[in-house]
């Protein structure tokens, strides 16, 4: 029984409060009368942030205490007196191993960059391709072959180096950068990972849909399969990328020591008797600048991203 005079609300609106106000989705919603009626969320509490502050101290502790060392001298790291604010030499440790020519920094930023940025490319490239085919089309021995690209996962590459460098060499590509790229340019993980996603981003009416108004699967794939794999790609690739840029163990075997990828470069600088870690902790420094440069760059695009794709899933 309502206040006379006043309009019952409808059912949608008191379905639509209900499930608001259930899940903390919204702030404001209207009632009877056109009223405003406030509707709490669920917030965080002090333990949730007291955690997300732990996981942040955590995270940033090891920058902190490379930005220690790599700021000092070499006496710095032996010090019981050390002080937790950071010296005056990061600056001129730096142009140490930027200078070095054992380290041949500059070839070696390039030679990082350069397969990163292709692995990473082909890694999505190849997964969405593969991702779509397995999550949306039908044919005969899609699911075995899908378990066994996953297989493939459980086989380190350890076990492979011996006859994986064997064909290289017979190939006449050791010591060259593309003995880095080749081997990498797909991803099990990643049409795994593509896989998953597009099989709940993409609901198969609306590939009906699309079939009935004429279009061929490829244009499927590239209007409707590209856009909604957006999110996951863009995850995908920034994680490709810093995975192929710390990268040691087989660029390590494979590359020449006057040609290698940044990782294996600054291990150089710990060849000899003597190692002065602010040195090397300066040039670790260093090699991560490009990684947080991405992480900027690419940190809104990717959160956007993600936020798009949730709100059209």
């Amino acid at each position: 029984m309502t206040a006379l005079g006043t309009p019952p609300a409808s059912f949608a609106e008191e379905q639509a409060l209900e499930r608001m106000s259930q899940g903390g989705v919204g702030r404001f919603g209207r009632g009877s009368g056109g009223r405003t009626v406030r509707i709490r969320g669920n917030r965080a509490g002090l333990w949730t942030y007291l955690g997300l502050a732990a996981v942040l101290v955590g995270s940033l502790f090891p920058f902190y205490w490379s930005l220690l060392i790599g700021s000092g001298d070499a006496s710095t790291i032996n010090d019981p007196d050390m002080s937790w604010i950071p010296g005056g030499n990061f600056l001129a440790n730096a142009a140490t191993v930027v200078n070095d020519p054992a380290v041949n920094f500059w070839p070696a930023l390039w030679n990082s960059i350069a397969s990163s940025a292709l692995i990473a490319a082909s890694v999505v490239v190849t997964s969405t391709l593969a991702g779509w085919a397995f999550a949306k089309l039908r044919f005969p021995g899609s699911k075995p072959l899908l378990v066994f690209v996953v297989a493939t996962m459980a086989v380190p590459l350890q076990l492979g180096v011996v006859p994986l460098y064997i064909l290289f060499a017979d190939l006449g590509w050791t010591g060259t950068i593309g003995a880095i790229i080749v081997p990498a340019l797909t991803s099990a993980f990643g049409v795994f990972w593509m896989t998953q996603y597009l099989q709940q981003a993409v609901p198969d009416e609306l590939i009906e849909a699309a079939r009935v108004d004429g279009a061929s699967m490829i244009r499927t794939f590239w209007t409707v399969g590209v856009v909604a794999a957006r999110p996951a790609a863009a995850m995908l690739g920034l994680f490709t990328f810093v995975t192929a840029w710390n990268n040691f163990f087989w660029p390590f075997i494979v590359l020449d020591r006057s040609d290698p990828t940044l990782p294996v470069a600054l291990s150089l600088l710990q060849s000899n008797h003597f190692v002065d870690y602010s040195i090397v902790l300066a040039g670790v420094l260093l090699s991560t600048i490009p990684l947080l440069l991405l992480f900027v760059v690419a940190g809104k695009q990717l959160v956007s991203g993600i936020m798009q794709g949730a709100v059209k899933g």
